[in-house]
Order: C-alpha cells, then structure tokens, then sequence
C-alpha cells in the first residue's frame, strides 16, 4: 500500500537564531530555529487536521477521531539531548544528572528523567527564552510523528529495516542503547526520531480510550492523571511499540532508560 499523505504547503527549512526578534509572527511552516545556543531546534508545524487512533485492535487506540489542529506550532527537530539538559542543570534550573548508562552523552536523547523532573526544565526554558515551552499533548505528538501520512509508520505500512532504533529494526543500536538524535531520516515535517530510539513524554493523563477526548489538540488533563502517556517506542521495544498509533503509559515519578521527551514551543497567534 502507498504511503497517503494530506496536502501541505511545506517550505524550505532555515536555521534562525534571533531571540531579541518577533520572528514567531512570520515564521512559515517548516522553518527551524531555535531561541538560545543551548536550546533545543524547533520545527514549525503548520495546522491541519487528521484522524487519531486506530479502530479494530483494542479499546486504548480507539475510538479513531477526527482531530482539529488549528493553530501552527513549533516541536523540537529532535529529542532532548544530554547536553541540554546538562545546560539546565549548570545553571540551576535543573536537579537531577540522568544516568546514561555509559552509552555515551552528547547528542545522545536525555533518559532517565521522569515527568515532574521534566517539567522542572521546560519552566527553565521557558523563564530563559521569554517564550512558553511545554511537552506537546497527545494529540499534537501524533499529528506531527504522522506528518500528513495514514500509514502504520510515517513512512509506510513495513517496519523495513535501519529506519528507526527499535529492538528488531535491524540497527547497530537495536536492543542495545539509544542512538545519536538525528540518526535516520526525519520525517515528512522534518522532526527525527518520533518512531523509537527513545519513548517520549506527552502532557496527557492517561485515559483507556479515546471516548470523550479532545478534539481540537488540546491535552486531556482529567482521567487517571496518576499516570501520564508516553509515545513513539524505543531501542528496547519490538517495532509495534513505534507505530504511529501506539501509546502507553507511566507513572510520572518514574524514569528509565529508554523514555525521553521533546518540546512543543507555542507560537504567538497572528
């Protein structure tokens, strides 16, 4: 089966840095950049809208639902890398120096950091950049990992092999370690690693199903908030952990060695 794509105007990509420049306000889709040396790199995301979920393989991906994304916003290109998160610990907006597990740091997804202490460094972001950073919702992760496609992974309906870090993905990382964000192909939106490497932390509580969920992108913040969604699958998992459906959860006290996060930057309204 071909891969089907929505219609989106996609523009040429350019790296700015300007933090003292309104540049939100003409920013286009596919424009990256980002607010500090030490910040992560954004993508804007145009708006959109597309279906959520999956009908017909167990009640936590389904109802599917149509889901409005009606304003553009900016995700980090990659996950959250070692060194900034070492950036916010160096200057106290961050406690905690995540175990890599002597996989090496660097450009490395930042793991071993659970959701209250993520929260920690998107409030030292945020205060640092005079912009509002958060974790994306659910339904915005999904949205941008499926970057205009309906297939079962953003690029097709196989796993295939070395395009992506899952356990049987067939890459030199597969079932061992995380590998360096960036280091496959990005996907139709131009973000990396939204299928495995490393599981991602979402703002949602956890719900069992999709009944009565937003529709309009925003987070579900009501439902067993004792545990918070993760998305996107990891090196450790089988390749159906990183379909672009799958979601699970985790109490937000908890961390391990193959769950990250990435950012979501919101953009000011035109």
């Amino acid at each position: 089966m071909k891969m089907k794509y929505l219609k989106f105007l996609i523009f040429a990509t350019v790296m700015v840095w300007a933090p003292s420049r309104p540049w939100a306000q003409s920013m286009a889709t596919g424009t990256v950049f980002r607010d500090c040396i030490e910040c992560p790199e954004l993508v804007v995301v145009p708006p959109g809208i597309f279906i959520m979920g999956l009908n017909g393989i167990g009640k936590r991906t389904k109802p599917a639902h149509r889901v409005n994304i009606n304003r553009a916003f900016a995700i980090g290109r990659f996950e959250v890398t070692f060194d900034q998160w070492l950036a916010c610990l160096a200057e106290k907006g961050c406690r905690q120096n995540p175990d890599d597990h002597k996989w090496g740091r660097g450009k490395r997804p930042v793991v071993n950091v659970n959701w209250n202490q993520v929260q920690n460094y998107l409030r030292w972001l945020s205060k640092k950049t005079g912009q509002v950073y958060r974790l994306p919702s659910e339904a915005e992760w999904e949205y941008a990992n499926r970057a205009g496609t309906t297939s079962v992974f953003w690029w097709g309906n196989k796993p295939g092999k070395n395009r992506a870090n899952c356990k049987d993905c067939g890459t030199e990382w597969s079932a061992k370690s995380t590998a360096p964000v960036g280091s496959f192909k990005p996907n139709p939106f131009g973000l990396y690693d939204t299928a495995a490497n490393a599981f991602e932390w979402v703002e949602d509580c956890w719900n069992k199903s999709y009944k009565n969920a937003p529709n309009d992108g925003s987070a579900w913040k009501t439902g067993d908030c004792r545990n918070r969604v993760i998305r996107g699958g990891s090196f450790y998992y089988y390749n159906k952990v990183a379909r672009s459906h799958y979601r699970a959860k985790n109490p937000p006290g908890v961390k391990s060695y193959w769950l990250g996060f990435r950012v979501v930057r919101e953009l000011p309204v035109n």
